[in-house]
């Protein structure tokens, strides 16, 4: 059976709500993002009250790493908490698969800042020292989230926007004038399959995402994670997809606007999903049960409208596959 989620983020600010709604509506439901909240529920504020041994601070230019715990950190925390709680009470009795997000090691060492300034990608050991925090608190995170959900299925999805700019150093300097160095495929993979293991190692399924143009396919897979969530529109029909999927490897589709958008032909969004299977010679019997359906991206720039249609969308489209 085809199942549907979303990427994480979601419009708004009442966290139950946003909960409730991914529960009834579709059948891999989701803890979400409410970045609307402020920085301190957003993508990285929620990872980085999961880190392990490392402290945070919210800095005029961002997040730094290394200077206390701050005021921000600690509401990033009791938010979580009070997510969890809620989700708990919520979902207590949902059987099947459950997804929760974090932010991956590559785009936390492009985002977050050393303690002297400028991103932690600037240098080996502070990129290797937080995929470490991040891969112990992520255990600890997952064993926690098993617990609140004992009849579901974890699904732990970590988000790489920043991966691409991060292999082909694309990502800029404090200054602005210049360009981080690339970091070499080796070491990702190592940054990577750190918190691949802690996933696995802590029972729930390895689930990556990233909306970027390029995915690196045979980098992800080659870090062990099950399944590669990706935006439709942005991937090019290489032979890589196929050799990917044949390897088990599962393909979440984005293939629905994240932004709104005129109506959503799901008689289209279904072709393109065949199309891009039969350039392979896949027959549908071979991926309809190793297919998810997703829009493109977080929906937290959509209005609440939007994002409950296209996930009701999003499950449609499942449900034809």
């Amino acid at each position: 059976m085809t199942l549907a989620t979303g990427i994480g983020s979601m419009p708004g600010t009442d966290f139950a709500e946003s909960m409730r709604l991914v529960l009834d509506e579709l059948s891999l439901p989701y803890v979400p993002e409410l970045p609307a909240r402020g920085v301190h529920a957003g993508m990285i504020g929620r990872t980085l009250a999961v880190l392990d041994g490392l402290e945070a601070d919210l800095q005029p230019d961002g997040w730094r790493i290394g200077v206390g715990e701050g005021a921000d950190l600690r509401r990033a925390r009791s938010l979580l908490a009070q997510d969890l709680d809620v989700a708990e009470e919520l979902a207590t009795e949902h059987e099947g698969p459950i997804k929760i997000q974090v932010a991956g090691p590559l785009t936390l060492a492009a985002t977050v800042e050393r303690p002297r300034g400028d991103k932690m990608l600037a240098d080996h050991g502070a990129r290797r020292e937080i995929a470490q925090s991040l891969a112990e608190g992520l255990g600890a995170h997952v064993r926690d989230v098993r617990r609140r959900f004992s009849r579901a299925d974890l699904v732990v999805q970590v988000d790489e926007p920043a991966i691409t700019a991060v292999l082909t150093g694309g990502i800029p300097t404090a200054s602005g004038w210049s360009r981080h160095r690339s970091v070499h495929p080796p070491e990702a993979d190592a940054l990577l399959r750190v918190v691949v293991e802690a996933v696995t190692g802590a029972g729930a399924r390895p689930v990556v995402h990233s909306c970027a143009a390029d995915v690196p396919v045979e980098l992800l897979a080659g870090a062990g994670f099950s399944a590669i969530s990706f935006d439709l529109g942005l991937a090019r029909p290489d032979d890589v997809w196929a050799e990917t999927f044949e390897k088990g490897v599962d393909l979440w589709f984005g293939v629905l606007p994240s932004t709104d958008a005129a109506e959503v032909s799901q008689k289209a969004v279904v072709q393109r999903i065949e199309t891009f299977f039969g350039r392979f010679g896949f027959a549908e019997e071979t991926y309809s049960d190793r297919l998810v359906v997703t829009p493109t991206c977080g929906l937290a720039g959509a209005s609440p409208q939007w994002a409950r249609s296209v996930l009701v969308a999003a499950q449609s489209v499942a449900a034809r596959r």
